[in-house]
């Protein structure tokens, strides 16, 4: 098991990648901090986990507040003692999203949750991470950051997380704390109905299948891709890999 014994706090654990991550994670022998505003599907989470005898917790936390944080890096140290892996996989997508169409206060909110998040977290995880001696953070940023196209708030949010991925990595080197992201294409989550701003489930389907032949292998994203990226990152495995922004996407940005 790659992550036996480790602490690892998972956001937006209630369902699609988190679900999936923290499901994994356990698997590979880590005690997973689910965490979520969504408490009923979080909980779902956790007692999946602990149907295979894994350990996990939830812990509520709007990530965008840093009050909430705070709970969350007190809950999982007062729980498990420390931190080895923070693993910032929530966020905000709003539809619709062209220029003339979105808010200013649904922009503020894409950044609230998909990069202010990650500050918030960093900032508290980090002391922690520090006194055990080093620790893992990993960001769930998108190819939309890569190939930015119509959704200017999301792509830019994402392109954000990228840069400060690069910056917290350059940063925190010296205390043996790697950063990485993940730039995972269109997965197949309940969010993807959205994603391919779908009205009806005969435009998903033919959305899905326009989208599919835009990838070289074929397929959409799962989540146990992303899930099985992020163990790697996680893991002994990847301990020269600091500041990278790791593309699973079939192929798709070449």
């Amino acid at each position: 098991m790659r992550l036996k014994d480790r602490v690892a706090i998972i956001t937006g654990a209630a369902s699609g990648i988190g679900r999936t991550s923290a499901l994994v994670f356990s698997k590979e022998g880590a005690k997973v901090v689910v965490s979520d505003i969504n408490d009923a599907q979080g909980q779902e989470t956790v007692n999946g986990i602990r149907a295979t005898s894994g350990e996990a917790i939830y812990v509520h936390a709007d990530v965008s507040l840093a009050s909430d944080v705070q709970h969350l890096i007190r809950s999982t140290v007062d729980t498990f003692g420390r931190i080895d892996i923070l693993f910032n996989n929530a966020a905000y997508y709003v539809w619709p999203h062209g220029l003339d169409d979105i808010s200013g206060e649904e922009w503020d909110q894409t950044f609230a949750v998909n990069v202010k998040s990650i500050f918030w977290t960093a900032k508290f995880a980090v002391p922690e991470m520090k006194r055990t001696g080093g620790g893992i953070i990993i960001n769930t940023a998108s190819m939309a950051s890569v190939q930015p196209r119509y959704n200017c708030a999301y792509g830019s949010s994402k392109a954000a997380v990228i840069g400060l991925t690069k910056s917290l990595a350059f940063q925190l080197a010296r205390y043996n704390i790697r950063v990485n992201a993940i730039n995972p294409d269109s997965t197949e989550t309940p969010l993807l109905r959205k994603f391919l701003a779908a009205n009806s489930d005969q435009q998903f389907e033919e959305n899905k299948k326009q989208r599919m032949k835009t990838i070289p292998l074929g397929r959409l994203v799962k989540p146990e891709d992303i899930a099985y990226a992020a163990v790697f990152l996680a893991s002994d495995e990847a301990s020269m890999l600091t500041g990278s922004a790791i593309n699973v996407d079939g192929g798709t940005a070449l």
